[in-house]
């Protein structure tokens, strides 16, 4: 059966940053809907990105401007910047290939295994260090570029509850930053894509320390798992965004008519131990909850299905909207409610104990606020 197919939209895997896929899709004569191989190929090297943002003028955490080759190379580094540090591989992201090191000790001990693992995974075993910057939140940028010179921003989100430094919890607008910082980080994002003369959908993801001072942590140039928490804010469907500009049409909109309204958050359901975090694959008995407005469920299970061990075992995307953050709080804890996940693990049982917890409703919540309540607890 042939298919008359002139695009290919990659999802938000691995395919949808691997710049040699976009390359083969193009060569067959096929348009690839995003950014071009080059950008892709570009941002997907950490250290190539970081440099490129600080000839752009973007912050930058102080850290390596190139790959470190040995443990010495590390060590030297690391005791002019000052421990602790992250220790990442250049080819990494969704949290893998990272280890936090606080000491000389921690470093010797990761960096072999660090850059075997990056190896294993990426393809490559070149990997840096930053600074690590205590009490911090991750907070990223939506951004659009067209090919025709036009670039905007689609708002910020708050992705700092993390495990293992992977996102759970996604919400916008941020209830951390301050009005000021909020859109200075807006203005350095299209500043960031306008250096690169950006196509597609792409998000500049930055880390925040207690003061509100952001720097650039890498940007995807993709697709995110958690677009819909803009979608829900601004009423825009991306996916459609993605596709009018990758047939080379003008964004549909200026930034000036790009509007937010009210307050969207997200949770990643996963197939999983909601106090371990591990893997949970199985045959799911059950998966149900209560229609209300202001809630939508993304999702390719059902009652039925099964969870394989071979993939990244999320079930579903549930976000909310509210009016206020309150509202959307509140929606949530009644979805939560009513969800149904049998015959497998999830952890929904954590997010309906997140939600009740006034570190997450007050707001004032940092990417070590997992760890914390987990140390608490013992």
């Amino acid at each position: 059966m042939e298919e008359k197919v002139d695009g290919i939209h990659p999802g938000y895997g691995f395919l949808s940053e691997n710049a040699e896929f976009a390359r083969k899709v193009k060569e067959a004569g096929l348009t690839f809907i995003g950014p071009a191989p080059d950008t892709i190929e570009k941002m997907g090297d950490k250290i190539v990105a970081r440099t490129t943002m600080e000839k752009a003028g973007v912050p930058v955490v102080p850290g390596s401007e190139h790959g470190l080759k040995t443990l010495e190379d590390a060590v030297d580094l690391a005791d002019e910047i000052g421990y602790p540090v992250m220790l990442k591989a250049s080819g990494g992201g969704g949290g893998i290939g990272m280890v936090l090191c606080e000491n000389e000790q921690a470093l010797a001990k990761n960096f072999d295994s660090t850059k075997s693992r990056a190896k294993a995974y990426f393809g490559s075993d070149e990997v840096f260090i930053e600074k690590y910057i205590k009490n911090a939140r991750h907070v990223e940028v939506q951004v659009f570029g067209d090919t025709h010179g036009n670039h905007v921003h689609m708002f910020e989100r708050d992705c700092s509850i993390q495990r293992r430094h992977q996102k759970v919890i996604e919400e916008a607008p941020s209830p951390f930053l301050k009005e000021e910082a909020r859109q200075k980080m807006y203005d350095t994002a299209v500043k960031a894509a306008k250096a690169m003369d950006y196509v597609n959908a792409g998000t500049v993801e930055f880390i925040v320390d207690e003061n509100e001072n952001f720097y650039f942590l890498e940007m995807n140039t993709r697709l995110q798992v958690e677009h819909p928490v803009t979608e829900t804010i601004t009423g825009l469907d991306l996916v459609k965004w993605q596709i009018l500009v990758a047939r080379g049409e003008k964004l549909p909109l200026l930034q000036n008519e790009i509007e937010k309204k009210g307050w969207a958050i997200e949770f990643r359901l996963y197939a999983e131990d909601p106090v371990k975090f591990l893997p949970s694959p199985g045959k799911i008995s059950e998966f149900s909850w209560l229609e209300a407005e202001g809630v939508r469920v993304d999702s390719g299970y059902e009652s039925g299905s099964a969870v394989t061990p071979f993939y990244d075992p999320m079930v579903a995307k549930c976000i909310v909207r509210g009016n206020t953050r309150e509202e959307a709080i509140q929606l949530a804890r009644e979805f939560f409610a009513t969800l149904k996940v049998e015959g497998i693990k999830s952890n929904a049982p954590l997010f309906a104990e997140i939600l009740t917890e006034e570190g997450f409703k007050s707001g004032n919540y940092t990417t070590a606020y997992l760890t914390e309540r987990k140390m608490a607890s013992k």
